[in-house]
């Protein structure tokens, strides 16, 4: 049988070349000692959804209530005369929540019916005040009347009425109702912090509107504009 001579018997490997391929295999692959980037506790912390919350989106704990919050809400309320708004009363007593303000003003009335108190701690314009029960009005009327300088005018109650019951309403619709000029008593209202101006109507030349404030809601004793009387129970019965 014949040989090809380019077939020739396999030649043993050299030296040079053997640490030639051990230099390849380094280069290629990673070894096995030294760990990955993926490995890593640093790296396995910045994976997405691996992250620990940070200090700022934990809940914020709510404010303590004082075992003493009736008192305090009373206290407050007698210093002022004016009717405090729950989100202004949490202000003053530490941030306290409205619930609990609210439970405070419960059970302060509790207590007031059961020492028959004069007076309770009502809703007003918005907010919480101590006020005197329709029962006792007659001494409470008799103290007023030595305040001549705050009792309205007819002519300013009946623009103050038409402002309470049309508002917002112009002083042209005003004077049209009462048929005569309204300028000064508008202006004297306007004093005594009963009618604010508010805002512009409409129409040509862009007239004031006029409405009540929350001193008048005071002033009359009620919690809102709907408390106000309807016109069916004003009229005269015929």
């Amino acid at each position: 049988m014949s040989h090809d001579a380019s077939n020739g018997p396999a030649q043993a490997p050299t030296t040079e070349s053997v640490e030639a391929a051990e230099s390849h295999a380094e280069t290629a692959l990673p070894s096995s000692a030294e760990p990955t980037a993926e490995s890593t506790p640093q790296a396995a912390a910045d994976a997405p959804g691996q992250a620990e919350p940070s200090p700022a989106s934990a809940p914020t704990a709510a404010a303590p209530v004082p075992d003493d919050l009736p008192q305090r809400v009373e206290a407050v309320l007698m210093a002022t005369d004016r009717a405090l708004p729950a989100v202004k009363l949490s202000e003053i007593l530490n941030k306290v929540g409205a619930k609990a303000i609210n439970a405070a003003v419960a059970q302060l009335n509790a207590v007031y019916e059961q020492t028959q108190r004069s007076f309770r701690v009502e809703p007003l314009a918005g907010g919480w005040q101590i006020v005197t029960l329709a029962a006792y009005h007659e001494p409470v009327a008799a103290l007023r009347k030595s305040r001549e300088s705050a009792k309205l005018s007819p002519a300013a109650m009946e623009t103050l009425a038409i402002v309470a019951y049309k508002q917002p309403v112009t002083r042209a619709q005003i004077e049209a109702v009462r048929g005569v000029a309204s300028g000064e008593v508008l202006r004297s209202l306007m004093e005594r912090r009963l009618v604010k101006i508010t805002g512009r109507a409409e129409e040509l030349g862009r007239p004031m509107l006029y409405g009540t404030t929350k001193a008048f809601l005071e002033l009359f004793g009620l919690s809102g504009l709907k408390d106000l009387p309807k016109i069916e129970e004003l009229r005269p019965k015929a």
